[in-house]
């Protein structure tokens, strides 16, 4: 089903409100997860199609395609997923089930590593991976001729308008609207607030009980890339970042990896249509720290509702569903950069 042109007015703002049984950042981060639903009753989860691609320095990324009859020629909606995401994230999962119910074609391709394969190079994925998905990017380009529409997630969303930002009036060539959700534009910021009390104790653990044994993998495909011990010995992802991120991906440190990565500093040079969308009570992404409308430039759009948490945004009645971000941000991608009815 294509979505009628007059019900795709552009969402000047979204007044997001939590249901009120999950009141606070953490539960509605966690909620939304774990329990909230991904798709109305009657649809069954996205088939996917993988495909794989060699890289250009040899190595391979694998991208899952949403199964359906959506038209050669209909838009291309692209998530880019977060830290240790896949296609079958819970977002991941609500944005294909948008996609499915307005006849968009939709693609979840994976950083390298989070495809349940380890990838082969000496490296991994990074919040700045923006040469990455420049280069995801400029394939999917060349191979639709319809809208192309990014979103991007977390750690994705910043690397997709650090992209944005780098490429100027050239994104315009490849991408015709980007969105982030809930991305640490300041990475400095995120870390250290992710470093901290209840988020180091369970989301912190959460993120270091999978990323440790990849790493620790890593080192016995390419031995002497780092440490062994002092990654065995990392408690944080500051520490994690300093041993494996940083160096491995041509940064200093971790001080330099966030610094350097950030897409903060380049909003104001983004030349096509983006969207940045952040709880304001986001246990990850301090408030304080979220851009201003004097920090991004003209084609930057600023939604910064006070509830949502990180990646949440549950809605409706218990047990709720993460269904309206991804119909809100899926709204405003296809106002931008669309014209079919």
């Amino acid at each position: 089903m294509l979505v009628a042109k007059e019900s795709r007015a552009p969402l000047a703002r979204w007044d997001y409100r939590a249901p009120w049984w999950l009141p606070g950042g953490n539960l509605q981060t966690i909620w939304a997860a774990l329990y909230a639903r991904r798709l109305p009753a009657e649809q069954s989860p996205a088939p996917y199609r993988r495909e794989r691609w060699t890289t250009p320095d040899g190595d391979f990324i694998d991208l899952d395609w949403l199964e359906g009859d959506a038209a050669a020629d209909a838009p291309l909606l692209v998530l880019f997923h977060g830290l240790e995401g896949s296609s079958r994230s819970h977002y991941a999962e609500a944005f294909a089930g948008f996609a499915a119910a307005n006849g968009l074609r939709y693609v979840v391709p994976h950083f390298r590593g989070c495809s349940g394969e380890l990838n082969t190079g000496p490296r991994a994925y990074h919040s700045g991976d923006h040469e990455e998905i420049g280069w995801v990017l400029r394939r999917l380009r060349e191979r639709h001729a319809g809208a192309l529409l990014a979103v991007g997630v977390s750690l994705g969303g910043n690397a997709l308008l650090r992209w944005a930002g780098e490429m100027e009036e050239v994104a315009s060539g490849v991408a015709d609207a980007v969105a982030a959700v809930c991305s640490p534009l300041d990475l400095a910021a995120g870390g250290q607030a992710i470093g901290r009390g209840f988020n180091r104790a369970v989301y912190t653990t959460m993120f270091m009980r999978s990323m440790k044994p990849k790493a620790l993998a890593k080192l016995a495909q390419h031995p002497g890339l780092f440490d062994r011990d002092a990654m065995l010995a990392a408690r944080d992802l500051y520490q994690f970042d300093n041993i494996f991120t940083a160096p491995l991906h041509g940064f200093r440190s971790t001080e330099d990896y966030w610094e350097r990565a950030s897409a903060k500093p380049h909003l104001p040079r983004i030349r096509i249509p983006a969207l940045a969308l952040n709880a304001r009570n986001d246990p990850f992404v301090p408030a304080d720290s979220l851009p201003r409308e004097g920090e991004v430039g003209p084609c930057v759009t600023l939604w910064q509702p006070e509830q949502g948490g990180h990646v949440g945004f549950p809605a409706g009645r218990w047990p709720g569903h993460v269904m309206a971000m991804p119909e809100a941000v899926g709204r405003w991608l296809l106002a931008q950069g669309t014209a079919f009815a």
